[in-house]
Parts: C-alpha cells; structure tokens; sequence
C-alpha cells in the first residue's frame, strides 16, 4: 500500500490533505472527526484584522471613561462583559483545539495592512499552534495605487507578522498580482516558508429590483481547480516557499493532480462543508487507490511530475495553452 504520508512547513504529515480555514473548525468535534478521518493537518478558521482592531477600540473607548459618572464610585473601571471578546475566544478555542488532537494544528489570521494588531501573531503562536496562516484577502479600489505600491505592501506585511513569530508562517494569496511569481519569490524572501494559491474572493451580484449589493459564498468544486493548478506546476520547483494548492480539491483525483502538479499539500474546504469530514476519508482512499494502480510508492515519488519544469512541453503553462483551447473550439463550431 502506498504511503501517503508527507511534511509540509516543516511539520509530519499523515497525508498531503490538509482542511483549510473555514467554519467546520469553529466546533471541536468537527476538527476531531477530520483527524479521525486521516486529515493531514488543520487550519483554524481565521481570525480578522477587522475583529481585533475593534475589540482594541472598545477597550480604549470603555477605559477612557467611567461606567459610573460619580467620582466617589466604586464601580470606576467598565463593565469587562460589554466588550467584543471575539479575538479572546479564538486564543482560547485554539487553544483547545491544540490540546484535542494530535495532527498538526495551524492558526489563521487574516490581514491587509501593518499595524499593532499584528502583535496577535505571537499570541497565536503561544497557544501552542504548529503554524500560522497570513490570509492577505485585499481588493485595491484606488487608481493612484499601482501594483508595485500593492505588493510590497503585502511583502512588509509578511516581513513584520514573520517578524513577531518563531513557528513557520504561510501566506494565502490572491490570484490576481501583476507577477505572482516574483511575488511569492520576495515572500520566501522575506521569511515565508510556504503559499497558498489561493484564496477566493467573493465577488458580490447585484439586486435589481433592491438596487442592493449582495455578498454570497458559492462552494467550490472540482471545475476551480484549473486556475491554482496551473499557478502551483508553473512555481513548483522555482521558488523556495512550499506550495499548498486551494481550491478545488473535491476528490482524489484533485489531490492527485495538486500533487502532480508540484503542491507539497491540497487544501480542502468545500467537500467537507457539503458532505461532512467523512470527504476527507474518501478523497485520500481514492488517491492511494490511483497509487498503488500506478506502483507509486510514495507522495515524494510522484510530486511535480507534471510541473512545468519538468513536463515534456513547458509551453503548456503559458500562452501555447491559450492558443490551443481557442483552436480546439475551431472543431466544433468552425
């Protein structure tokens, strides 16, 4: 039987699955149940910047005053109860996840600018996390910003979170950077030892008849795994961070082809939210089928097999790819 086991941040793995940031986190059973099931490792849901800069206004604002006007009173210092203790509860639910299970357990915190509450990756780090993951989720609105000015921001932003910590950091990214490859190079620079293409932006519809915004998040499938499988076999093998490939990953198959493609894990998120932890026992039972099928002895064995670095024609990564989809539609229509 093929071994499937692998490492990823410098952390033993039991499988190349690892359950990405989401919701199925929020309760401690569910994270035992994906242990149970053979995950590799879990992210926490994350923690946002937004969260902790509120709490951090709160508590300015209640100990800048009294709850009680009078100076002779003894209830001088606020109502502790009256405070937005959001940031508190993932120290402590991390924590105890921590404590739970013995897979690998990764914090997330999720941030676009420097600033204090970067303090809360050390914090993080001393609930006793293995690893902590950066979600840089930013949609640049201003046409005075260029894209140089956008990610270096993102690289100060990494330097300084690497910065406050000692366990490895992680760095979820967006697909959309002008050169994701120099990017996650200069990440890897600045202390990252691994990315994660990418994270999904939600991207909003528009009520007609309200004439209202609307924000909804869609699970993914099998048919968003094209876009990060292209990104992870164009980078593997030519940057230093490890690759960690989300979205998509529904299946061994998916897996199988993160792995091919040079991911060093597959993060999986939506399979689980729409069948339970038990898509995580399925999804590694049919990639050690397709192993022991094909005499693969190991995850090692096969990684980046098809990366662009080592593929036959490299060109199928790049422009070459655009131009023969197009002309593959001349059978059909021409």
């Amino acid at each position: 039987m093929a071994n499937i086991s692998t490492s990823y941040l410098g952390l033993s793995l039991r499988s190349p699955l690892v359950a990405s940031a989401s919701p199925i986190s929020k309760k401690l059973e569910n994270v035992a149940k994906l242990e149970e099931a053979g995950i590799g490792a879990v992210v926490v849901y994350s923690l946002f910047e937004e969260q902790i800069l509120h709490e951090q206004a709160e508590r300015d604002h209640f100990l800048s005053r009294a709850t009680n006007v009078n100076p002779e009173a003894l209830d001088y210092f606020p109502d502790l109860g009256s405070y937005n203790l959001e940031p508190d509860r993932y120290l402590a639910h991390l924590a105890a996840i921590r404590k739970a299970v013995e897979v690998p357990v990764i914090g997330s915190i999720n941030g676009v600018t420097k600033g204090g509450w970067t303090e809360w990756a050390k914090r993080i780090e001393d609930t006793g996390v293995h690893a902590l993951e950066l979600n840089v989720y930013s949609v640049p609105t201003d046409p005075v910003v260029d894209g140089a000015a956008v990610e270096a921001r993102v690289v100060d932003l990494v330097s300084e979170v690497v910065g406050k910590v000692r366990i490895p950091v992680s760095v979820k990214l967006s697909p959309f950077y002008s050169s994701i490859p120099n990017l996650v190079s200069r990440i890897g620079a600045a202390g990252a030892k691994g990315v994660v293409l990418f994270n999904r932006f939600l991207q909003p519809d528009l009520d007609p008849e309200n004439l209202s915004v609307q924000s909804t998040a869609k699970l993914s499938d099998s048919s968003d795994l094209n876009l990060p499988l292209r990104w992870t076999a164009i980078l593997a093998g030519r940057v230093a961070p490890q690759i960690a490939l989300s979205g998509g990953v529904g299946t061994g198959r998916d897996l199988l082809k993160a792995l091919l493609a040079g991911a060093q894990v597959g993060q999986v998120a939506s399979a689980v939210l729409a069948n339970g932890p038990d898509a995580v026992g399925r999804i590694l039972s049919q990639l050690g089928e397709w192993m022991d099928e094909h005499e693969y002895e190991s995850v090692d064995q096969l990684r980046g097999s098809m990366s662009q670095k080592k593929v036959v024609d490299p060109t199928a990564f790049e422009r070459a790819q655009y131009m023969r989809a197009l002309t593959s539609l001349d059978d059909r229509f021409v």
